[in-house]
């Protein structure tokens, strides 16, 4: 095994130049007879049994194994002397009863390991002054051959050091004795882990509590935000394929009739699975008429009427990677004059709002908010909403009509960074929604021919230094384009 372990570290290792062995190359183990890396069973895709799925040098598809040990690195250089962070896993989750939901790793332990199992838990300690001085290792799962029988394949302890680069790698089951002695000497634990709750914690899990409460322990996510909130040209090219592939499904829904809700939504999750992408990234909106007017209306079971429009905020997934998307357009193929002007209205505010997403602007989300509303407003009043009377009337009239943020940041998460501030200025590498909309209420302070429409238009932009760069641009948007499509 040790000729198997050498091969697969050399092929995975970071910080060297990649030297794949020969593909049909035969290792030899010790106790057993020749094997190919290529027949070994591992806990998710790698390059040699899925090349189809991964290059050469990566660990997921489209990020290389350098590119997770330098995020370690960055990590560890912005601990304090002695910091350690604490990452526990994902867990499976269940429907009901032995019924699970398909495996999604955490979003931070995905982002510094690329190992996409359950019951794991990743150690990180900052051992010198330097970039690059830290140590990571990794507890997992020992290799099973019965349960993975039942279950599947896991990767095991030898792949955890030599296709993840762990330094050391551990049963997870022996956590409350390998763990201790790596905080020993710890002036700080960095982790997300429930330590003031532990009723719901899995047995892979349980035993970190008792470890980590009486040692000093600060938030692991504020830390590592900034990191992820600044997108790699990895990462940005994982999303464009996103983006590309999920606009292309919905230009195709565009050219076809629909007569439920439920067809649409059903059309959409199978085209997100073209090119590689692995799926919906989040449950969609396919709201008909003034349904849209819910912001985040999943229910998707409703009948879609001629001479109404529909809106669908959808988006697929690569890589971990997600887009994410909004478009409205004729459920018979042709606006109606009310329809088309409120549309037009909100696609010219939309593409101001995505003109201001550029380093060099300055401006922070929450200002892109501010002048996305003020813009709103402006082309509603050209529309015949009044809103010097409307105010007198009492209320926020904006906040009525535009209920919702300008945007929010994307990456791994729909919502990425959670706790990350909408206040920071953009800065190349930020990827972020701009998704204007107005909801008109069946409200008589509102003009008659405007009640009950509903139009939000999103696209994903990434910040560069020169200007945006959409990610989703094969959803078509324009009116014209729209209605050429039928």
């Amino acid at each position: 095994m040790r000729l198997l372990r050498a091969a697969l570290r050399q092929i995975h290792k970071p910080s060297q130049p990649c030297t794949r062995f020969l593909p049909g190359r035969t290792w030899h183990r010790s106790y057993a007879t020749s094997i190919s890396a290529a027949e070994l069973e591992f806990g998710q895709p790698v390059h040699e049994t899925h090349p189809h799925i991964l290059k050469p040098g990566e660990i997921t598809p489209g990020i290389t194994a350098q590119e997770y040990a330098d995020r370690r690195a960055r990590l560890a250089f912005s601990l304090p002397d002695g910091g350690v962070a604490v990452l526990p896993s994902a867990e499976v989750k269940y429907r009901s009863g032995a019924v699970f939901y398909p495996f999604r790793q955490e979003s931070n332990f995905l982002y510094l390991t690329g190992f996409s199992e359950p019951q794991s838990l990743a150690v990180i300690r900052k051992t010198g002054p330097s970039l690059g001085e830290y140590t990571f290792h990794l507890f997992c799962r020992p290799k099973d051959a019965f349960a993975e029988q039942w279950s599947g394949p896991w990767s095991g302890l030898r792949a955890a050091e030599d296709v993840f680069n762990a330094d050391e790698a551990g049963s997870i089951h022996d956590v409350s004795t390998l763990l201790p002695p790596l905080l020993r000497s710890a002036s700080r634990i960095y982790t997300d882990f429930p330590l003031a709750s532990s009723s719901d914690l899995s047995p892979s899990t349980s035993s970190l509590a008792p470890i980590l409460r009486p040692l000093p322990t600060s938030p692991l996510t504020p830390l590592l935000n900034p990191h992820r909130a600044i997108k790699s040209p990895a990462e940005i090219a994982l999303m464009r394929h996103a983006g590309r592939v999920s606009g292309r499904a919905l230009t195709s829904a565009m050219r076809r009739p629909w007569s439920s809700e439920a067809d649409l939504h059903a059309y959409l999750a199978h085209a997100f699975t073209h090119d590689g992408l692995s799926g919906a990234a989040y449950v969609p909106v396919v709201a008909g008429g003034p349904r849209g007017r819910m912001i985040h209306y999943t229910h998707n079971t409703a009948l879609l009427k001629q001479g109404e429009t529909v809106l669908v905020d959808a988006g697929g997934e690569y890589g971990w990677y997600i887009t994410d998307i909004t478009r409205v357009w004729p459920v018979g193929g042709k606006f109606t004059a009310p329809q088309r002007d409120l549309y037009a209205a909100v696609l010219a505010v939309q593409r101001m709002s995505v003109g201001l997403c550029r380093a060099s602007s300055g401006l922070s989300l929450d200002e892109v908010h501010r002048a996305t509303e003020a813009a709103l407003q402006k082309e509603l009043e050209k529309l015949g909403f009044g809103f010097g009377r409307l105010m007198m009337r009492g209320g926020d009239v904006m906040g009525l009509l535009f209920p919702h943020h300008v945007g929010h940041y994307v990456g791994l998460d729909v919502h990425d960074v959670p706790g990350y501030p909408r206040s920071v200025p953009l800065k190349a590498g930020h990827c972020v929604t701009i998704e204007p909309g107005v909801y008109v209420p069946d409200d008589e302070r509102f003009p008659e021919h405007f009640r009950g429409l509903a139009v939000r238009i999103e696209d994903s932009v990434c910040v560069d230094e020169e200007g945006p760069v959409v990610l989703t641009p094969e959803a078509v948007k324009e009116v014209e384009d729209i209605e050429a499509l039928r």
